[in-house]
């Protein structure tokens, strides 16, 4: 079996006249790991039956709501503080406009990275997923119960979706050892991505709230998942619904 060193610190603290001592500290990685946070987009603009969003490459590329402008305001005023080397955003606006604040307060471009964007949703592109879900139509019913994107007709398969997306990241951190790396993405990367590294149900990390920030580590050779859908820069309380 594999062997994963521990990215856990104990300073040992030692008294003349009494015992060595191993005090808890924060987790910290190795400085050979490479940390990447997963920020989802801001809010995007509402869809209205019969009014598709406008496509890029095929997909729904809906632009930021104010919602979600004041949303990116708010991660990047977090985020600035943090020793980001690098920023990726995919192929679609959303994700672009919700690194724009971050990229001025850091000085740093905006890589794209397309094989980050968003789950392909054939015949339902373009914003009328989320129609069909708020009608719980039965095809969305079976998307749920069954956790496969691809019983929407045309969709990417759960397969392909995450092979695209673990790809991209290994490319990411091979790029980028040991730096702290931000990713502008989207839910259902986030969902998949950290349902491939828990090994869990593939829509078990579904949900993740428009400017949340989600954190995993690549070290030793395998990924590690630190933390899923921080949002207490948006949200006073825990439960918000």
């Amino acid at each position: 079996m594999k062997s994963v060193r521990a990215c856990y610190v104990f300073p040992v603290t030692t008294d003349d006249e009494g015992p060595q001592q191993f005090a808890q500290q924060r987790w910290q990685r190795t400085p050979d790991s490479t940390e990447v946070i997963l920020l989802r987009h801001g809010a995007s603009q509402p869809f209205v039956p019969g009014e598709p969003f406008p496509l890029v490459d095929g997909q729904g590329n809906p632009p930021l709501s104010a919602v979600g402008i004041e949303q990116a305001e708010a991660s990047a005023a977090r985020l600035s503080r943090e020793p980001i080397t690098a920023l990726y955003a995919t192929n679609m606006q959303r994700t672009q406009q919700t690194l724009a604040p971050l990229s001025e307060f850091l000085g740093i471009e905006v890589a794209i990275e397309r094989d980050l964007r968003e789950i392909a949703l054939g015949e339902w592109e373009g914003g009328l997923l989320r129609q069909k879900a708020a009608e719980n139509h039965p095809i969305y019913q079976q998307m749920l119960r069954e956790q496969r994107w691809d019983v929407i007709p045309g969709a990417e398969t759960n397969d392909e979706f995450a092979t695209r997306c673990m790809d991209a990241l290994d490319q990411i951190v091979q790029r980028h050892p040991g730096e702290l790396v931000l990713c502008g993405v989207h839910g259902g990367v986030i969902g998949s991505v950290l349902s491939q590294i828990a090994q869990s149900k593939p829509f078990a990390f579904g949900g993740a709230d428009n400017c949340s920030i989600s954190q995993i580590i690549w070290t030793e050779g395998d990924w590690i998942i630190r933390r899923f859908n921080d949002s207490s820069h948006l949200f006073e309380h825990l439960h918000h619904g």
